[in-house]
Formats: C-alpha cells, sequence, structure tokens
C-alpha cells in the first residue's frame, strides 16, 4: 500500500507538473498538487516507523 501512494504521489506531480506548464495554471492543478504533498508525506510517516 505505501508504495502504492508513492506511486500516485509521482503521478499527480507529474500531472501538476505538465498543467502548470502545458496550460493555463487552474484551482485543480494545485490541488492535485497538495494531495500529491500529502500522500509523499503521509509515505515518509508510515516508513519512518
Amino acid at each position: 500500500m505505501g508504495s502504492l501512494l508513492y506511486l500516485i504521489a509521482i503521478i499527480l506531480i507529474i500531472g501538476w507538473l505538465l498543467g502548470f506548464f502545458v496550460y493555463s495554471a487552474t484551482g485543480l492543478i494545485h490541488v492535485l498538487l497538495v494531495l500529491a504533498i500529502v500522500a509523499i508525506l503521509l509515505q515518509i510517516i508510515r516508513g519512518a516507523r
């Protein structure tokens, strides 16, 4: 499950970067970035135990 969250976070970050540089930055793009950061933080916290 932990590696799945990490994979989702990477996909969301890539999607955010594409959306930021290719399309105009909308609120949805920033929501994706926040979700990716939260997923990475959860991965780090769960991995630290």
